[in-house]
């Protein structure tokens, strides 16, 4: 299964974008045993300003892919269960995941409405360029946790 990390706004040379970049090629080279991979991050760029305009970009490069769009209102999962919610759709036959990270104002209601689940990082608020960081390295510690590695909660 592809994971897609579709994400609004280019980090450009931003330490967080390197980090992000570092934690997918770590998921994408630990998944390929397990059928999770590759780990991409797609950044977009509307046109015009607005979450409208956000959300055409995102559909633009979203495809079939099962929809998981990050909102601070979404469910905030433990790592256990997002690795087990990621084992889950790969063995359910997804072909790609789409986690969506929307721009500062967030994610249109057209992308939210068409998001299978919501994802949250707490009630804080935080930077998009860190939120993409962390995101990459969730969904590398996912892998991590679906290959047996030891965990270091356990």
């Amino acid at each position: 299964m592809r994971i897609s990390l579709i994400c609004v706004g280019k980090l450009g040379r931003m330490a967080e974008a390197s980090l992000a970049l570092d934690y997918a090629a770590r998921a994408t080279a630990a998944g390929r045993a397990l059928g999770l991979g590759p780990v991409e991050i797609v950044e977009v760029e509307a046109r015009k300003s607005g979450k409208a305009a956000e959300a055409e970009a995102i559909l633009a490069k979203l495809g079939d892919a099962h929809l998981a769009a990050c909102d601070e209102h979404g469910q905030a999962l433990a790592s256990r269960a997002f690795a087990a919610r990621i084992g889950r759709l790969r063995d359910d036959g997804v072909r790609r995941l789409a986690i969506v990270i929307g721009g500062a104002d967030g994610l249109d209601a057209q992308i939210l409405e068409m998001a299978r689940e919501r994802l949250a990082f707490g009630p804080q608020t935080w930077p998009h360029a860190l939120v993409r960081a962390m995101l990459a390295e969730q969904v590398y510690r996912a892998v991590s946790i679906l290959a047996g590695s030891p965990y270091h909660r356990d």
